[in-house]
């Protein structure tokens, strides 16, 4: 292959080397030193090879002009691996230079191991955002860290692109609130899905292939099985129950916990609980993972120090519950609680009804609606609540707008900003400071294209006819003066309104909807409980029901708090069952003193008494703020 750069670089050891005509895209490495280019570029070729064209750049300087005339031939660099250090003292400045050139290639810094010095400057540059990840330089084979990072840095990189194997085929229109629900969906589940807009001739010719003339949009084509199938605007339900992942529930089966949510705290909650045996469902209505599994990287949650998505977080805590056994309902919302006998029963949306010795409450916090009807009725055309990553690369070269200061808002913002041009954060507060970790304002700050407005608001904006976003009315909170701006997109990310309007009067509550649990009850809500015990400390006002995570009065709002919730509520489980097993044997020996006992005895079994309704439940609508 040549390059106006043809010079710029070379295959190590001779001529054809790296060449793979069949490869579709490059991992290019660069470094003025030699060794460096070598031995990376024996371990890069033994390994993907295959797959991907292994290239070297020794002039680091003319390595833009490189990487466009790679692109126009239809190679996308995947990764560029550049040496620091040593004989590479440019090779922070060589990387960063990248992100004006192809912002979606991974930029990985090679550090040759105990080259401490070279260490600080690189955490630095991963935390700015200058640089994404960082490796050790490979010692002689077999390198198998460095390659088990190197594999994921390239699976990052092609789940961002999208393309390859597609699991599910949506053919919809492009601009449509529901066909961006199907794609936000399958992509916050990691099923690998191809959009099809209905308009091209392509989509046109799979309908006919399906044998659908003229169906109503969209349409799901299902590609794993041994038969394609095909559902006609489906329900989330309906493509739920399609994949055949759920394990059916009989009518008279009780479980010892079950779990409200498949957020980062109900998540950890059926690890843990369904790892020690007890049994244990999960009910989710949506996506697992929750809001933080719109987060495209999540860097400051312990142990992952290159930083991971929530999508993926999540995945991983959902294949751990589900390989201990967790059975899991999902597209299933819980309309109502109810508890009588010791049980608690749980009425779920699909007319099915759940029974459990233990609740635990992990439903968390949706993002406010804006109640703006001119963009209401922009959703999925350019008005989206959430970080909606499945949209990003659809943004490129477009002006977008997020609107949030919380850290959902930043990794959306500097996510967004690897396609679109401009990304412009509105923010009400007039700082992010109370709001936003410190790694994420950092690289905010250095980001080329992202800005941060202050004390400003979404009012009010306009769309071609109903079918595009093409302005944003802007408020100054302090003056109320207001600007029309401009704008391509709006990604929404503000407030945190509970998820408990299902709970009614049952469970006590804030003004705002948050559960109160612990200490923050009145003392009149638990007056109808077992004599001598205080509320456990992540309990609400029924004994047996947890809360944990967001959706409880209190909570610190971030991703790790919610999994230590989470996990703490199983002890909480363990201590109330445990005590539940001393009143029934307590019980059993009055009822042999007296006699059998009786059908309604036998049903309280489990010793946990008639559950009270608490009787000073707060349940004042949220305040707009």
């Amino acid at each position: 292959m040549t390059t106006s750069a043809g010079a710029a670089y070379q295959e190590p050891g001779g001529a054809g080397r790296g060449k793979n005509g069949g490869a579709q895209a490059v991992i290019a490495i660069v470094s003025h030193d030699p060794g460096t280019r070598e031995i990376l570029y024996q371990e890069l070729s033994k390994r993907y090879g295959g797959d991907y064209q292994i290239l070297t750049c020794a002039r680091p300087g003319e390595l833009a002009p490189w990487m466009r005339d790679l692109r126009a031939a239809g190679l996308p660099v995947a990764l560029i691996i550049g040496g620091v250090g040593g004989q590479d003292p440019d090779g922070l400045d060589v990387l960063s230079a990248i992100r004006s050139i192809d912002p979606t290639a991974i930029r990985v810094a090679a550090v040759r191991w105990g080259d401490w010095q070279a260490m600080r400057p690189v955490f630095d540059a991963v935390t700015l955002g200058t640089v994404d990840h960082w490796v050790i330089r490979p010692a002689p084979a077999p390198a198998e860290e460095f390659h088990s990072a190197i594999t994921e840095f390239l699976r990052e990189w092609n789940s961002q692109r999208g393309g390859g194997f597609e699991a599910v085929q949506v053919i919809g229109e492009r601009w449509s609130a529901r066909s961006q629900e199907l794609r936000d969906l399958f992509s916050r589940h990691r099923v690998p899905a191809g959009f099809y807009d209905a308009t091209t001739g392509h989509a046109r010719q799979m309908l006919r292939d399906l044998g659908l003339a003229c169906p109503e949009l969209p349409v799901v084509v299902l590609r794993f099985g041994a038969e394609p199938t095909a559902l006609v605007n489906p329900s989330n339900l309906q493509i739920a129950d399609a994949f055949g992942v759920m394990t059916p529930v009989s009518p008279g089966e009780i479980f010892d916990v079950a779990v409200v949510g498949a957020g980062p705290a109900g998540l950890a909650a059926a690890v843990g609980a369904s790892s020690e045996g007890l049994r244990t469902v999960v009910i989710e209505h949506e996506a697992v993972g929750g809001q933080a599994g719109t987060s495209s990287m999540i860097r400051n949650y312990p142990g992952f120090s290159q930083g991971i998505s929530g999508a993926e977080l999540a995945q991983e805590m959902w294949w751990q519950a589900w390989a201990f056994g967790t059975t899991f309902l999902y597209m299933r919302q819980t309309q109502s609680l109810s508890g009588n006998d010791g049980r608690y029963r749980l009425q779920l949306s699909d007319g099915n009804v759940l029974t459990a010795h233990t609740v635990i409450i992990a439903t968390g916090v949706a993002y406010r609606r804006l109640g703006i009807p001119a963009l209401e009725d922009l959703q999925g055309r350019g008005v989206f609540y959430g970080a909606a990553a499945s949209e990003a690369p659809a943004m490129s070269g477009r002006n977008v707008f997020v609107a949030g200061g919380g850290n959902s808002a930043g990794q959306a913002a500097l996510h967004l900003a690897k396609w679109a041009s401009h990304v412009t954060l509105l923010v009400r507060s007039p700082s992010l400071a109370a709001s936003m970790s410190d790694y994420l304002i950092r690289q905010i700050s250095a980001a080329p294209n992202v800005d941060v407005r202050y004390r400003v608001q979404v009012v009010d904006g306009t769309g071609t006819g109903t079918r595009h976003l093409e302005s944003l009315v802007l408020q100054d909170t302090i003056s109320g003066v207001r600007r029309s701006v401009p704008a391509d997109a709006l990604f929404v990310l503000i407030g945190a309104q509970p998820r408990t309007e299902w709970l009614g009067e049952t469970v006590a509550r804030d003004r705002w909807g948050f559960i109160l649990t612990g200490p923050d009850l009145p003392s009149g809500t638990h007056a109808g409980w077992p004599a001598g015990r205080p509320p456990l400390s992540l309990e609400t006002s029924l004994p047996g029901v947890f809360a944990a995570g967001d959706v409880h009065r209190g909570s610190v709002k971030r991703v790790a708090s919610a999994v230590g919730e989470g996990a703490a509520a199983v002890p909480l489980v363990h201590r109330y069952l445990a005590r539940a097993t001393a009143d029934r044997k307590a019980l059993t020996g009055q009822h042999t003193r007296r006699g059998a006992p009786s059908a309604h005895d036998r049903d309280s079994a489990t010793g946990l008494g008639t559950v009270p309704t608490p009787t000073e439940p707060t349940m004042l609508a949220a305040p707009t703020r």
